[in-house]
């Protein structure tokens, strides 16, 4: 399976895992060799401008191949065999530069450990909590999003003139590996929530081209706001910055 997160020099990069996780149904033919039997990775940044430029070639395409090669400079060779009116193929080939990480430094690209959360919930669709907040943004500049272990989540907000929020019931609250052991103790029906910056969630609602089947919202009280954008065989996790009251 393929990864994509930011990395320190503020580009991003593909992590290849080991071809026993990877999912039948993604490639019809794959071969991929890492450096050892104990590390069948291989880590790479890459320009995400650059690889969405060759993919834009590939969509009416009959096959891709993509291949990890040593041109000029380290490249993810993308080979797109394109139809033709002719009824005789054409191939195009993209070569995007990569730089390919040591060993030595792959930890800092590892998956940062999760808190234990105090709610898991499943949202709306976006287009829902989009149109909410994009009607709230007039009215302050902070939006506090709270849920609780019972389906229900509020978004407020709230200024010197005005206190306004909405309420969505009955969503479903998935169990995750995470879940704080301490919400058996906690009454399900206590909201627990944290402030954002809402143009920022905003931006974050806008920017999810994804169409994920399903969002997750997982909170810390006042401390940490997680989401998993779940599609298919893809997941996304963000962590929304926190406004600390």
């Amino acid at each position: 399976m393929i990864h994509q997160t930011p990395c320190v020099s503020g580009q991003r990069y593909l992590m290849l895992e080991p071809l026993s996780n990877l999912p039948l149904n993604l490639f019809s033919e794959f071969s991929m060799e890492g450096i050892a039997e104990d590390a069948n990775e291989i880590y790479m940044e890459v320009n995400p401008d650059d690889l969405l430029r060759a993919l834009k070639t590939a969509q009416t395409a009959k096959s891709v191949k993509i291949k990890l090669t040593k041109k000029f400079s380290p490249c993810l060779s993308l080979d797109v065999e394109l139809p033709s009116r002719t009824g005789h193929s054409r191939t195009i080939t993209h070569d995007i530069p990569v730089i390919v990480m040591p060993r030595r430094q792959w930890e800092e690209y590892s998956e940062p450990t999760l808190p234990d959360f105090d709610a898991t919930i499943c949202m709306p669709p976006l287009k829902v909590i989009r149109t909410v907040a994009e009607r709230m943004k007039n009215l302050g500049s902070y939006l506090e999003l709270s849920a609780n272990q019972s389906g229900e989540m509020r978004l407020r907000v709230e200024s010197e003139q005005v206190t306004v929020s909405t309420h969505f019931r009955n969503l479903e609250n998935p169990d995750l590996d995470n879940a704080d052991s301490q919400n058996s103790q906690r009454d399900p029906t206590d909201l627990v929530g944290a402030r954002v910056d809402i143009r920022k969630f905003i931006h974050f609602l806008s920017g999810q081209q994804l169409n994920p089947a399903k969002i997750i919202c997982s909170i810390v009280d006042n401390r940490v706001m997680h989401f998993f954008l779940l599609h298919e065989d893809l997941s996304i996790q963000y962590s929304m910055p926190i406004i600390f009251t």
